[in-house]
């Protein structure tokens, strides 16, 4: 039984820090702006304005941060200042029985990924894939209304037209996991695996190489990871790249490829992932999807 931490409440208290890459004070006062308007509070981690290397702080302060915010009984959702690189580094580190405790929002995407499924799938606590405080400024309205809605608990829907031609129409209401598929890839075989038998699984990349997605898919299709879900759901794949000898398949010919034989839904170009429409996603609870001429999506309260 999925433990759904509390929504929020105006005058309650939201504490931003680093998991990942560095970043300082003056990058997040659009977000603090943002929170505050929503009749929030904001508490600052030890790891902002923290430096090393390119991290917001050593691998033990991140995981110390993290792990004494789980335990602060003020702070109600924990917001991961940005992604990058760095949140496998200490994932191991992280004492997350104050979560366990008393489970709250996480907040995050990108290399939060590794959060969002070791969560997931060994508390069963609910997580929150969503725009992050670094790129807040640069969202659109409905990316930010949309993580509003899910932090103070209103139902978030989506639909769209279908603008692909590998889609297969369907329908599922099942568990939704995933988040960044080279993430997903990094931490499998590991404790922080996520179980998609059954479930809906969302993803999405950026920066990522032709060639690399194409291994990656294939190694969830020959791990079985694709063989059982519920549906597929793909985000943005943005910014991919190419060799001078092109690799010859678009990235939806790559992930098509892979799940022509099977009959769940898929739908691509779902507003969720690197770009300024990043919608809400409640990653570790249960949605509605359903493909036919648009795409729907839906979770409740």
């Amino acid at each position: 039984m999925n433990k759904i931490p509390p929504y929020l409440q105006p005058g309650d208290t939201v504490g931003i820090l680093c998991t990942a890459r560095y970043v300082n004070t003056e990058q997040l006062q659009p977000a603090i702006n943002l929170f505050e308007s929503w009749g929030l509070k904001v508490k600052l981690g030890a790891t902002v304005g923290q430096e090393w290397h390119i991290f917001g702080g050593n691998d033990d302060l991140r995981a110390q941060n993290l792990s004494d915010f789980f335990n602060d009984p003020e702070i109600k959702a924990i917001v991961c200042a940005r992604g990058g690189y760095g949140t496998v580094r200490m994932i191991d580190k992280i004492d997350f029985s104050g979560l366990e405790r008393t489970p709250k929002w996480l907040v995050g995407f990108s290399d939060v990924t590794v959060l969002h499924s070791h969560i997931n799938s060994m508390f069963e606590i609910p997580t929150l894939h969503a725009s992050m405080p670094v790129v807040i400024d640069n969202k659109t309205p409905e990316a930010i209304d949309s993580l509003r809605k899910a932090l103070f608990g209103e139902e978030i829907s989506y639909s769209f037209k279908i603008d692909s031609p590998f889609t297969r129409k369907g329908s599922a209401e099942a568990v939704v996991v995933g988040g960044n598929l080279s993430l997903l890839y990094a931490i499998q075989n590991s404790v922080s695996e996520i179980d998609v038998y059954g479930k809906i699984l969302f993803i999405e990349e950026v920066e990522e190489w032709l060639y690399n997605i194409d291994r990656m898919f294939w190694n969830l299709k020959r791990s079985g990871k694709l063989q059982h879900l519920a549906g597929l759901i793909i985000g943005g794949f943005t910014q991919l790249q190419d060799n001078e000898i092109p690799f010859g398949m678009s990235y939806e010919e790559i992930v098509w490829e892979k799940v022509k034989d099977y009959d769940y839904p898929v739908c691509f170009g779902f507003p969720a992932g690197h770009f300024a429409d990043n919608r809400a996603i409640k990653l570790g609870e249960k949605a509605i999807l359903r493909v036919g001429e648009h795409v729907s999506f839906m979770q409740r309260a």
